[in-house]
């Protein structure tokens, strides 16, 4: 496949956890981690784009590279489109891979793992899902869950995401993982599409993708890293990540 280039979002807003980007997790800011873990994968570079100086000089310290970008993007998708033209200006990455810059515990291989749909040429982008197990998980609304058409073994063609409890019936129920695997043309057109009647309802901006004719596939992982959003979360990821370094 074309080369790649990860790049990983990072700003110090955020209404539950401000500057949760530099908070200390097992020694190190919990974005260093990230980074570590998308530079583990051996894709390509890694690239931190955003808007914040501090966040900045500290993946500078830690050996990283990273590009600053508007502070005023509506999303992570239209801020790595801006560190891209900065990242790569001769454009030799043909797949672009987003990163939440707050998945601390994400798995290397799972990173890796998004990009295989893309293979495919049929496909415009790739993402990753697990099975939901837990059962508070299936009617849970911050859950959001991909509707998906079996295609392969361990991959789907994404049908829709929703925060409902879907699809109805007897079966398997898959938790979305928010990792996209982009062809550089298809996020070119994906962020310069407007807001969808569905992604303004259910708040899923990759339901823009989908309301505009693009493919997005699916690779099944066996499990979710932890998101970190509040100060609970904040912990349990110091006890996940403190004891696997002892």
């Amino acid at each position: 496949m074309a080369d790649v280039l990860i790049l990983i979002p990072a700003r110090m807003a955020s209404h539950r956890l401000p500057g949760k980007p530099l908070a200390d997790i097992a020694g190190e800011p919990m974005i260093v981690h990230v980074m570590r873990r998308a530079q583990t994968a051996r894709l390509g570079p890694v690239v931190i784009a955003t808007d914040s100086e501090a966040i900045a000089a500290c993946i500078e310290k830690a050996g990283g590279r990273a590009v600053m970008t508007r502070a005023d993007h509506a999303s992570g998708s239209d801020r790595i489109f801006e560190a891209l033209q900065a990242a790569d200006p001769h454009r030799r990455a043909g797949i672009i891979v987003n990163v939440q810059g707050d998945l601390p515990t994400v798995a290397s291989a799972d990173i890796a793992a998004a990009i295989a749909p893309l293979a495919d040429p049929a496909v415009d982008i790739a993402t990753l899902a697990a099975e939901i197990h837990r059962p508070d998980e299936r009617t849970n609304p911050n859950v959001v869950k991909v509707v998906g058409t079996p295609i392969a073994e361990r991959r789907l063609r994404a049908l829709y995401f929703t925060r409902a409890t879907a699809p109805f019936g007897d079966g398997p129920l898959y938790h979305h993982i928010g990792i996209y695997a982009f062809r550089r043309d298809a996020l070119a057109r994906f962020v310069g599409l407007a807001p969808s009647p569905l992604e303004r309802r259910e708040k899923l901006e990759q339901l823009r993708a989908l309301e505009a004719g693009m493919r997005i596939d699916v690779t099944l992982v066996d499990s979710v890293p932890l998101g970190v959003d509040t100060p609970e979360d904040l912990d349990r990821a110091r006890e996940i990540l403190g004891a696997s370094s002892r």
